[in-house]
């Protein structure tokens, strides 16, 4: 079931004009992080101004204009120690482990329809998935790799899956451009973005080289889109999962063209992310993790996004490099700054 949480607030406080980013960074694939699973359980609880700092955000327009916006963090802040199970995996290795079971979704009823038409493009060659008529959920390093943001992230756009109809075969001939892929492949139809929120903590982990909690974005279209879009939740812990399984999908760079869909159970969890072996290749990087629980006090069942897969990272376990595929969880901290950016006031955000 779905438990309801009482969120923490995060109120908005002075809002600084910072130097226009130079877009010239190259964007990393596979990122590296010293402090792996162990690490990340020994980390101290942050203060409350460490989180003020960490949850701090700089929003970048489509102008190339840049702010930072200071927060302030507001009621109950939940002690991490209780939103973690402990759990041993085996070694393994590579983002492929084993039998590849990935999914491409090729049937139009299922590749326009909820959950699969959540997920989108991002034309820096990551996926995203909808979280509201005029917001996606991405990973932060698709924008940014910690010092400035990535070459493409200034003119930033989306792209909506539609499956090609049979009149976009003569539009292509006439204009001779290339506007989709064959039958029952999607072809996107691209928005614009018109602000990026990326918070601070993204910043100081990465330039740090520490844990990347912090691996989440958000960008606000230029228009919204009339589809159904999938809403936020917390995440619960491992033993609070059916099967411990978790589901997404994304834009696999290896299978051009094509929705890939995978479900695994997760490995380990610290209080921001997940290690699991859910195979997944660079492109998929962004894509929302979701879980299928029930509506308190309903029988209905409803998806929510719990993570944003990160990627592939390799990290230190009992003094040895090891590789998983990781996804930053949707603490209540995150969900209340993500809905702050969504909703633009932390009195619809108290409720998780």
């Amino acid at each position: 079931t779905w438990h309801l949480k009482k969120i923490p607030q995060i109120v908005s406080g002075r809002t600084f004009s910072l130097d226009s980013p130079k877009f010239e960074a190259k964007p990393k694939l596979e990122l590296n992080s010293v402090c792996g699973i162990e690490c990340q359980r020994k980390l101290p609880v942050p203060s409350l101004s460490d989180l003020k700092d960490l949850l701090s955000y700089e929003t970048v327009f489509e102008n190339g204009t840049r702010t930072l916006t200071e927060v302030s963090v507001l009621g109950p802040v939940l002690d991490p120690a209780g939103n973690t199970t402990t759990r041993r995996s085996p070694r393994k290795k590579r983002q492929i482990y084993g039998t590849d079971s990935r999914f491409s979704i090729y049937d139009k009823r299922f590749m326009t329809n909820f959950p699969f038409n959540t997920a989108v493009k991002i034309s820096t060659g990551c996926s995203g998935v909808l979280i509201s008529p005029k917001h996606v959920l991405t990973a932060a390093h698709c924008l940014h790799n910690g010092k400035d943001y990535v070459k493409g992230s200034k003119r930033l756009r989306v792209g909506l899956m539609r499956t090609k109809s049979r009149g976009d075969g003569r539009k292509q001939r006439r204009s001779g451009r290339k506007q989709g892929t064959s039958d029952g492949m999607p072809s996107f139809q691209w928005t614009r973005v018109k602000s990026t929120h990326i918070p601070k903590g993204w910043f100081k982990g990465v330039s740090g080289d520490i844990a990347l909690d912090y691996d989440y974005a958000v960008l606000e279209l230029k228009r919204p889109h009339k589809r159904k879009y999938m809403e936020l939740g917390i995440s619960p812990t491992i033993k609070m999962m059916p099967g411990s399984m978790i589901h997404f999908s994304g834009f696999d760079n290896d299978r051009s063209g094509q929705l890939v869909y995978r479900f695994c159970s997760i490995s380990d969890e610290s209080n921001d992310l997940f290690y699991q072996y859910c195979d997944a290749e660079p492109g998929s990087t962004g894509s929302g993790v979701y879980l299928r629980l029930k509506e308190p006090n309903k029988k209905k069942w409803k998806r929510k996004i719990i993570a944003v897969f990160s990627g592939h990272q390799w990290v230190d376990v009992n003094g040895e490099q090891q590789d998983y595929n990781v996804a930053v969880r949707i603490t209540p901290l995150k969900y209340a700054q993500i809905c702050f950016w969504i909703h633009g006031n932390d009195e619809t955000c108290t409720q998780g």
